[in-house]
């Protein structure tokens, strides 16, 4: 197949017509030519290039559909540096030719093509010798479409809707806003470009403002927020599961209903700047209603329907500070009860370094004030961070580590927590987190509470005698010499991904292993603990790793190991088929 010419087709990114462009200029097609000889690095197929026998390097293959298999006619397939580009023909079909070269090329190729999604996957990552074939899969796209009618009869024009991904961020399932649409003049909306998973679709408010119907210092009228097909709530809402190039019709009628002013004053909104508010209707959190901050009249104030809500507000900046009060809305305007703002709370965390080892030289720096300095020594030994128990949506509330004032402050302070139920997250570049309490609570275990007043010191102990996993992964193909020019250009993708998820209340701490690629695993730096390994061929990034009960799918899955201090444990693992 011929390099692609004509550099105006809209399929071609815009650096590749520019690079398309230069190499049709006489003068210059032959120097584009031979940098086409370059390493190139992309973020899908990979192949590898040595001379043949007729003095030209040669890659080949087929552009096919992850879902069905079938060949993808018309799909561009392209080098990183968008220097070289080809379609595929009507089986699929693509061909790359450069000069020849005495010691062999490394680069990754792309394809895309409208209807499937440009994120790269596991299939589009395989290895080639010259001669062989290459197969890039796509994904085809996912689409949520439908219309927004209100109850009036009228379509919702200009409606902003909101779609929310569940995904799993750090081992816990999140609803994550990827997107939000405007619908058209016809009340129309369309979310393109979405991949196989659960969703939750909702409209936002939309105000009536219809001169006729709503006069001058008459009764307002709105549309509160509907959340697919007809729910309430976001809890409410059912989960749309969209499989793989599916579309779903998602249909929604919003209802007109009476709204009324509110508005809730605060005690001491001169503790700090500006304010965030947030709505929950029937004390449910999440997205759909707002209100706003006067302040001037120093008050929370809007617009609400009848209903009851939990309404929270948190400063910007530092020093911040929480409220929530309470509000019901029932025929007529309301006023909630004062809102007084909480200053948010810290805590002391004490380390202690048990350690045996001396071998340890790691470092980093640090600012604050404009002034740069070497990290203090603990500060590279530990990093902490909380997880609010609570934050479906994952939001950030607080909970930051206070950063240090130079060189030689070690001093390790929580600061910024809102009164609730958080976990703690602790990360050891050196060895491992023995223990973290409080009081009488095992923080690896249970999550701590903050709320008024004083709040006891987190304690921390490091100890470095770690644990270690040794073995095999079997059931992998074997190296081939591509995996092997892959291993030695720094190309190297592992054989397989293992993952060590502790056992429930196992001290042992969530690991991420990589098998070389013979299957080999050696790993020195584990936590002791009891742990159940799973080896897959693929990245699981949406493994639910810190919900017992969502792992039980896993139980008769992988080996569970029981390691002791400087323990080392050899392994013979299996890869869990990908469909499970």
């Amino acid at each position: 197949m011929k390099f692609l010419r004509n550099a105006h087709d809209p399929a071609v990114p815009r650096m590749l017509r520019h690079c398309v462009a230069s190499v049709l200029r006489p003068r210059i097609f032959a120097l584009a030519f031979l940098l086409a000889a370059g390493c190139i690095f992309a973020n899908q197929a990979f192949a590898q290039l040595q001379e043949s026998d007729n003095g030209h390097n040669r890659v080949h293959g087929t552009v096919i559909n992850a879902v069905t298999h079938n060949p993808i006619g018309r799909a561009l397939v392209y080098s990183s540096d968008n220097r070289f580009a080809a379609f595929t023909d009507s089986e699929g079909h693509f061909d790359f030719e450069w000069p020849g070269s005495d010691s062999g090329i490394s680069f990754w190729l792309s394809a895309r093509r409208p209807g499937f999604l440009d994120e790269p996957g596991e299939n589009t990552q395989v290895g080639a010798s010259p001669g062989s074939e290459l197969t890039i899969s796509l994904m085809p796209e996912g689409v949520i479409k439908g219309r927004v009618m209100l109850s009036t009869g009228d379509a919702a024009a200009g409606i902003n809707l909101q779609l929310f991904s569940r995904q799993v961020s750090d081992g816990i399932a999140r609803w994550l806003q990827p997107r939000s649409v405007r619908a058209d003049s016809n009340g129309e909306f369309r979310f393109a470009d979405l991949l196989p998973g659960a969703y939750k679709l909702l409209t936002n408010e939309l105000m009536d403002n219809d001169p006729v119907a709503t006069p001058p210092g008459g009764q307002l009228y709105g549309f509160p927020p509907i959340y697919y097909p007809g729910a309430t709530d976001f809890a409410g809402a059912s989960t749309i599961q969209l499989a793989a190039g599916q579309t779903f019709q998602a249909d929604l009628s919003p209802v007109r209903q009476p709204y009324y002013p509110v508005r809730i004053p605060v005690t001491n909104a001169a503790l700090n700047g500006g304010i965030n508010v947030t709505v929950s209707p029937q004390g449910h959190r999440g997205p759909g209603y707002s209100l706003g901050y006067n302040p001037e009249k120093q008050r929370i104030e809007g617009l609400l329907p009848n209903g009851n809500y939990l309404v929270e507000a948190s400063t910007f900046g530092q020093n911040g500070a929480t409220g929530t009060v309470n509000l019901t809305v029932s025929g007529s305007p309301a006023e909630g009860s004062s809102m007084a703002l909480t200053r948010n709370s810290s805590i002391i965390v004490n380390v202690k370094e048990d350690f045996t080892s001396t071998d340890w030289n790691a470092s980093g720096t640090s600012s604050n004030r404009g002034r740069t300095f070497a990290t203090p020594k603990i500060r590279v030994d530990l990093d902490l961070s909380v997880e609010a128990t609570d934050d479906d949506f994952a939001q950030q509330r607080g909970g930051q580590l206070r950063p240090p004032a130079g060189p030689n402050d070690d001093s390790m302070v929580l600061e910024d927590l809102a009164p609730g139920r958080y976990w703690l997250r602790p990360r050891a570049s050196r060895g491992y987190v023995a223990s973290a309490t409080m009081g009488g609570v095992d923080l690896l275990r249970q999550p701590f509470v903050v709320g008024p007043g004083a709040t006891l010191p987190i304690e921390i102990t490091l100890r470095d005698d770690n644990a270690e996993i040794e073995g095999t992964v079997s059931g992998l193909a074997p190296m081939t010499t591509m995996n092997e020019g892959a291993l030695y250009s720094g190309l190297f993708k592992p054989s397989a991904w293992i993952y060590c998820v502790p056992l429930p209340d196992s001290s042992g701490q969530f690991l991420t292993l990589s098998a070389s690629g013979d299957g080999r695993i050696d790993y020195q730096m584990v936590a002791p603990g009891s742990y159940r390994l799973l080896a897959f061929k693929k990245q699981q990034l949406n493994l639910p790793y810190r919900d017992p009960e969502a792992m039980r799918a896993y139980d008769s899955k992988g080996q569970v190991v029981h390691l002791s201090p400087s323990e080392k444990a050899t392994v013979q693992l299996q890869i869990v088929p990908s469909s499970e």
